[in-house]
């Protein structure tokens, strides 16, 4: 996040800059702490833009949820995304 910025901004602004993509940020989809950071995980609805990869990313795709543990995923995420409600 960046100085003033509320969260739903920063879902904004982030996702965009990652992924390309214009979403609507929702309720709250968990809180993972990894220190010193306390990332706090919201819903989105995608509204717009176009898949691509950020400048700090080598690529970029949707992936269904079956192949995720096929995936080299930060430790704790595969669980984390299979805890919350569909």
């Amino acid at each position: 996040m960046e100085a003033g910025e509320s969260d739903f901004e920063a879902v904004v602004r982030e996702i965009r800059e990652e992924t390309g993509l214009e979403v609507v940020p929702g309720e709250l989809a968990g809180t993972v702490w990894r220190p010193p950071y306390e990332i706090h995980d919201y819903y989105a609805t995608v509204v717009g833009g176009l898949l691509q990869a950020g400048d700090d990313a080598a690529d970029v795709r949707w992936v269904p949820q079956a192949q995720l543990g096929l995936l080299p995923l930060t430790d704790g995420l595969l669980d984390f995304l299979s805890d919350l409600p569909r």
